[in-house]
């Protein structure tokens, strides 16, 4: 098959003829533009008129090969294409690809100051976004405790099951483990002074006051809270809640309430149940560092006192009220697709994250300056 080639020829009406040779084909390479931009650049051209010559064949690459033509001179020339003495259907397809102006409009750069405006208002856009949430959730409980709400137990029941029982797996492993370095690091320390036995002391309260709820939140928030936001967000793909709203039923009374309440009530518990996990995995530690169970257990009694364990509690009170205004909020927030639902999801552990390493950096100064 012939290779595709051209020949170009000026005519005195500033007309440029660009001849058409060989097989304009798939298989083939085609020529460069430049031959023609050096003609546009030397000349006053105002028509480019295409020929065909003998045993010209062409297919879908000579309609892609004059588009790129197109982009490339429309830079340095404003002369206008002629297809009159090609094949009929080349002139069609033509037509049809360039029906549609493209747009090629960029954006403008906008300057450092511009930009950081710009942030600021998103970011207070976010955060009216979260107050309103959660006004609206505070109303949506306040029905519910005087009995206008819409939240079922059995939902809340369901809820608590799938944030309760089932996370005790995860929750059991991370809590022993997490009992074990903190005695590990205790004992590397205390051991220069012989005083190992004070091990118990550091295990207890560091469970009982931070790791136990800091992290059982952590890792509901990448579990329940996560699973949260893919639920609300693929309800609102498939149009549910529209269909909720549509049929008089409040989806913050009816999805987001149960959901607040089954973290509110199971993260606590597990907390605790933490505690618990982590005390006994930091004595498996230290009873390899000649400390018996008993001297274990009896400075652990004589080291945490009630106010520690509320203090624990409290903190997880707050930490599951994050994780559900994270979740649930990233849920509904959620686009029509299947990517803003991954989307989504991510928002929903990042911020639930966020808020929960703030909220207990704001409880620990607290509870320094108030003495527990």
């Amino acid at each position: 098959m012939n290779q595709a080639t051209f020949s170009l020829n000026v005519t005195a009406v500033s007309t440029l003829e660009v001849t058409l040779h060989g097989g304009w084909l798939m298989q083939n390479s085609l020529p460069t533009h430049q031959p023609l931009k050096s003609v546009l650049v030397d000349y006053q051209i105002s028509a480019v008129i295409f020929k065909a010559a003998n045993h010209f064949q062409w297919d879908s690459k000579l309609m892609a090969w004059l588009l790129e033509c197109q982009r490339h001179l429309a830079a340095i020339s404003d002369a206008q294409f002629d297809f009159h003495y090609l094949p009929v259907e080349i002139s069609e397809l033509w037509q049809l690809a360039n029906a549609v102006t493209p747009n090629v409009e960029t954006p403008p750069i906008k300057n450092l100051q511009q930009q950081l405006l710009d942030k600021l208002e998103h970011i207070g856009d976010s955060v009216l976004n979260n107050l309103a949430f959660i006004g609206g959730l505070c109303i949506a409980f306040y029905h519910w405790a005087i009995g206008r709400g819409s939240a079922r137990w059995a939902d809340i029941m369901t809820l608590c099951h799938q944030s309760g029982p089932q996370a005790l797996p995860i929750i059991t492993l991370q809590s022993v483990l997490v009992g074990m370095i903190l005695a590990y690091l205790g004992v590397v320390q205390l051991k220069q002074f012989g005083a190992e036995v004070y091990v118990s002391d550091l295990v207890a309260l560091g469970m009982v006051r931070e790791m136990g709820a800091l992290m059982t939140a952590i890792v509901m928030s990448g579990r329940t809270g996560a699973a949260y936001a893919a639920q609300l967000g693929t309800m609102q793909v498939n149009e549910e809640i529209d269909a909720l709203t549509t049929l008089g039923i409040k989806p913050m009374d009816y999805l987001i309430v149960p959901r607040t309440l089954a973290l509110l009530i199971t993260i606590p518990l597990l907390s605790l149940y933490s505690n618990i996990l982590g005390m006994i995995g930091g004595g498996l530690v230290a009873t390899g560092m000649n400390i018996t169970w008993r001297m274990y257990l009896f400075q652990i009694q004589e080291a945490i006192t009630f106010s520690d364990i509320a203090t624990g509690l409290f903190k997880s009170f707050i930490f599951a009220a994050l994780i559900a205004i994270a979740g649930c909020r990233a849920g509904l927030a959620c686009g029509r697709s299947s990517a803003a639902v991954g989307q989504a999801t991510t928002n929903a552990v990042v911020a639930a994250i966020i808020y929960l390493v703030v909220a207990d950096a704001a409880l620990n100064i607290i509870y320094y300056h108030l003495g527990i």
